[in-house]
């Protein structure tokens, strides 16, 4: 495959040149390439090409929930949002906390035959903080993290024991970071916004208690550490010092935290509900400033798919969830490119090549040798987000009828086209 006239979005920055893939593979990058070979061509003239994206958090529902998402329909809209590879949490029907989950999950990925699918092994058995789940031979059958993710691990033993198993292991545990006691059944976060709708409020304690004892048992082991979905400005502070300090600690946030504020809550939507909870200006521009400065180092969607029935009942009754991964790249290019947050390699790197980094996966950047993952848009042509139109079973998204720049052309996996508009 040659693709010719687009404009890379490489590390160092953006250059106008051609591409030819041959075999998966990326094997030339150049001003002009002839095609000797009558290889398939794409045009993409006016358009950027991106190393394809990857998203390191995603809940695919299957086993066991498949009326809210199951692996085809969740790499179908993986791949029409931009992604080459998604990594999915293990919060299943069984749990995928032994290597038969997760051997049929990474099975299934490859039948579906679209997007890289890798699944994510559950830390403790059934994902009840009460005894470690079989890490090495879930790494053994292609787990490429473990994470109880939906439930932080509240035994302090266990988690010290399971990050330092997974640093044997060669694997990163992924930490969903919630004191529940300190939720106490909260559904929102606390605040203005939960006191005018009478919604029992989350203070940002209950995220960075558990963050601040994560970077602690990750100082402690020199044992690496990631922390999920970041959403407060005391989280990011928290990470940043541990950081400068040297702390093995990387950290991803979502869309929804660096996009909107709490305010959003008061029309009682309920697929505003999720966890950890949408917060305040002050938490949005703190994440900003955290994906500015290198304290955050990934964009994950953490999409979370249901069935409508799981939305269309009382605030306090709804599931936590917003469905996300084909509106994820455009709330990206719209409010972090095109507001000047960061630049269009920095989006690649936080979309991309930090995610591959993080978990040890092929691919994140475009290079002669790479591997031929590539995603292809038009970062100025405008979309209207309609999720009667979602690829995903879950259509739950407080941000229908939003307008995003920003629009997928071409989702290209190991040199084959698996999405085109």
């Amino acid at each position: 495959m040659i693709i010719r006239n687009g404009w890379l979005v490489l590390r160092g920055g953006v250059e106008k040149k051609d591409i030819l893939a041959v075999d998966g593979k990326i094997v030339k990058i150049a001003e002009s390439i002839e095609n000797t070979t009558g290889e398939e061509e794409i045009n993409a003239e006016g358009l950027h090409i991106f190393p394809g994206l990857i998203d390191i958090h995603v809940h695919l529902r299957e086993p066991g929930f498949e009326r809210k998402e199951n692996i085809e329909s969740g790499a179908r809209a993986a791949v029409k949002g931009g992604f080459t590879q998604i990594c999915c949490m293990p919060n299943t029907n069984p749990v995928a906390d032994n290597k038969i989950v997760v051997g049929y999950i990474r099975q299934r990925g490859k039948e579906v035959g679209l997007c890289k699918i890798h699944p994510i092994g559950a830390i403790t058995k059934g994902e009840k903080g009460e005894e470690l789940a079989a890490i090495g031979s879930m790494q053994k059958a292609g787990a490429v993290a473990i994470s109880d993710d939906g439930v932080a691990v509240k035994n302090t033993r266990l988690m010290y024991n399971a990050m330092q198993y997974a640093k044997g292991f060669g694997i990163k545990c992924l930490c969903h970071c919630e004191d529940k006691d300190l939720v106490d059944g909260g559904v929102v976060n606390e605040g203005l916004s939960a006191t005018i709708t009478g919604l029992k409020g989350i203070p940002r304690a209950a995220e960075d208690i558990i963050i601040a004892r994560e970077l602690a048992l990750a100082e402690s082991l020199d044992a690496p550490v990631h922390i999920c979905h970041v959403s407060t400005y005391s989280g990011v502070r928290l990470i940043r010092d541990a950081k400068a300090a040297g702390v093995q600690v990387t950290a991803e946030t979502c869309p929804h935290y660096f996009s909107v504020t709490d305010e959003i809550i008061r029309g009682y939507d309920t697929n505003t509900k999720v966890n950890p909870p949408i917060r305040e200006e002050a938490d949005k521009l703190a994440i900003l400033e955290g994906l500015k400065d290198g304290t955050l180092d990934c964009i994950v969607t953490d999409h979370a798919p249901h069935h409508e029935d799981d939305k269309n009942v009382e605030y306090n009754l709804a599931a936590f969830g917003i469905s996300g991964i084909e509106t994820s790249f455009g709330f990206a290019i719209t409010y972090l490119y095109k507001t000047g947050v960061l630049s269009l390699s920095q989006i690649a790197e936080k979309m991309s090549y930090n995610p591959a980094q993080i978990l040890g996966l092929e691919g994140g950047e475009i290079a002669e040798g790479k591997v031929a993952d590539l995603t292809i848009a038009n970062i100025e042509e405008s979309f209207v987000v309609d999720s009667s139109k979602f690829e995903s079973k879950g259509k739950n998204t407080p941000f229908n009828g939003y307008k995003l720049n920003g629009v997928v052309k071409y989702t290209i996996v190991d040199g084959d086209i698996k999405y085109k508009a």
